[in-house]
Formats: C-alpha cells, sequence, structure tokens
C-alpha cells in the first residue's frame, strides 16, 4: 500500500505525519523520521483489525500549496 508523507522539522529533529491514517512519529534526520512513520505504520496494519483501519483510513488526501496575503 502506498501512504502519503508529511515531514517537517521540529526543533533539532523531524515529525513526521501520514495524514490517511492519522499517525505520527519522528527522526533526527528527514530519513529517520520517514523510516520510522514507515515502522509505526506496519505496526499498526499488523495489530489493529479490519474495523479500526477502515474507521481510520482517509481515502483522499490531497497535499497542495497555497498562497495566502499577509500584512
Amino acid at each position: 500500500m502506498n501512504f502519503t508523507a508529511v515531514i517537517e522539522r521540529e526543533g533539532d529533529g523531524f515529525v513526521s505525519l501520514c495524514p490517511e491514517l492519522d499517525i505520527a512519529s519522528q527522526g533526527g534526520t528527514v530519513s529517520q523520521a520517514r523510516d520510522n512513520l514507515r515502522e509505526a505504520i506496519e505496526l499498526f496494519l499488523e495489530c489493529a483489525d479490519n474495523e479500526e483501519i477502515n474507521r481510520r483510513l482517509h481515502g483522499e488526501v490531497y497535499i497542495t500549496q497555497l498562497e495566502v496575503a499577509f500584512g
């Protein structure tokens, strides 16, 4: 399965989020944050029953940028 990983710097590390399942993780580098998120998703999918997976799974997630006027 393919999922989205949104990764952003937070302090000295990085936070990663899978918006389709609302699962988050972190790491010291972008690569670590991505790998840790992959592991968290795999563990969730192994442990959760189908009802929980379907309840949390958001089928359509769109990541885009937008311009906002400020000041």
